[in-house]
């Protein structure tokens, strides 16, 4: 990995290359996705599984467009069993801490007649995309599903793409029944993203989509935003740890990786005030690339991707995670905790050398579905406040409206919105 003298320069050079990972920087596949969610809308199934015999390979149809009780039953065969233990230990942790997170409806009255209060509602229909292909991940599917079941959403829809055979990963069918997924469908892609966005004969329209998945699914959800809502658009996986001289090289080094092996777009960052510490684990890190299996990915990743800062002092180290507002951040100092709490912006935070990143993608219970390229400043990572709504409630009994009439007909008045002033003026004209 390279080492680079944390300067102001040097960050601003540092994060102007990360943001060239933000699918907003791929408006060359813009014109293709806009072609594949109109075909969708239009056509509707016959776009969608043309589109699923091209891409995929898989003869999709109505017919069989629906994951049948007996490729569910036959998943559990195939699944090893040991993994299925796992996926309900994780999923036990994932439910328990989304489940503190619920709100309630709460209301506030007065005596003198008037009621405020804010009504939660869940959403009534949510689509999940789940990618296929190489990219199989039953923890994904349990942290997409699991906060809509606790939110009590009415119905989760979930799509992902068929093999060549017409089949899903048995793996994922799996955690998507142990979750709670109410249906799930053969259909993957910006076509999958459409159909939920539309509707289709097979696959009727959602209120919101949530999940990971390549740069066209990234950028369909974007462009469907506002027919349908959606939780973000994800970019590459990232992982910044902050580090002194009391870190254990092998250890950074071997979390760096952890994100470096997603993506050849995957950010691995090492922000050290050590320069000891700098050394050993470049040299860790190329060590491990060597015997691991995705080391051509990582290589890549870290070539393009991957830095090792070397900072003055604790103080610039921080101001610059803050700037970079990781995805992943690990801290892996003398004080954690004390760091912890000048952290502003970041997706997810692992304090202390036993709390590994990888430790939050599969077990430990918050979401790892989070804000990637800087969004960490202003998006949260995915919560059961994602599959809710809220409504406020406003009652005023005719005595309580009285006492304040006159003030709001002034205020209607001053913004020249007559309508609004008579709305209230008519409910008092023998008083006045």
């Amino acid at each position: 990995m390279r080492k680079v003298e944390l300067t102001p320069e040097s960050r601003d050079n540092i994060l102007e290359n990360l943001l060239r990972r933000s699918p907003s920087q791929y408006g060359q596949y813009e014109q293709s996705v806009k072609e594949i969610l109109e075909n969708v809308r239009e056509k509707g199934d016959e776009a969608l599984f043309a589109y699923t015999a091209k891409f995929d390979g898989a003869e999709i149809t109505k017919e069989n467009v629906q994951v049948s009780e007996e490729e569910i039953e036959e998943a559990y065969r195939l699944v090893d069993p040991s993994l299925v233990d796992v996926i309900r230990k994780a999923l036990v942790n994932i439910r328990n801490y989304h489940q503190k997170q619920l709100r309630n409806s709460w209301f506030d009255s007065t005596p003198d007649g008037t009621m405020l209060g804010q009504k939660i509602t869940a959403l009534n229909r949510v689509g999940v995309y789940v990618p296929g292909g190489k990219a199989v991940y039953p923890s994904s599917v349990l942290m997409n599903i699991i906060p809509a079941v606790v939110a009590g959403v009415d119905t989760i829809v979930m799509t992902t793409p068929p093999g060549k055979d017409g089949k899903v990963n048995p793996s994922t069918l799996v955690a998507a029944r142990e979750a709670g997924a109410h249906v799930i469908y053969k259909a993957g892609g910006a076509q999958a993203i459409a159909a939920l966005a539309y509707g289709t004969d097979s696959i009727p329209k959602v209120d919101k989509i949530v999940g990971p998945g390549n740069i066209f699914v990234a950028l369909a959800k974007k462009a469907v935003y506002g027919h349908v809502s959606i939780d973000s658009i994800a970019g590459p996986s990232e992982i910044l740890v902050l580090a002194d001289e009391t870190a254990n090289p092998r250890f950074v080094a071997a979390d760096l990786l952890s994100q470096a092996e997603h993506d050849e777009l995957a950010s691995a960052i090492l922000i050290t005030t050590s320069r000891d510490l700098a050394d050993k684990v470049s040299e860790e890190v190329d060590a491990f690339v060597r015997v691991l299996s995705r080391k051509e990915i990582i290589s890549k990743s870290l070539e393009n991707f991957g830095y090792i800062l070397i900072a003055d002092s604790l103080e610039d180290a921080i101001e610059t995670a803050n700037s970079i507002a990781s995805e992943h951040l690990e801290i892996v100092t003398k004080n954690p905790f004390e760091v912890m709490m000048k952290i502003r912006n970041a997706g997810a935070i692992f304090i202390g050398e036993y709390s590994s990143e990888p430790l939050g993608d599969y077990f430990a219970g918050p979401n790892h579905v989070l804000p990637t390229n800087g969004t960490a400043k202003f998006f949260s990572l995915l919560s059961v406040d994602d599959f809710i709504k809220k409504s406020s409630i406003v009652y005023y009994s005719k005595d309580a409206l009285r006492k304040i009439h006159k003030d709001i007909i002034s205020f209607a008045n001053n913004e020249q919105l007559t309508a609004h002033a008579n709305s209230i003026a008519v409910r008092f004209e023998e008083d006045d």
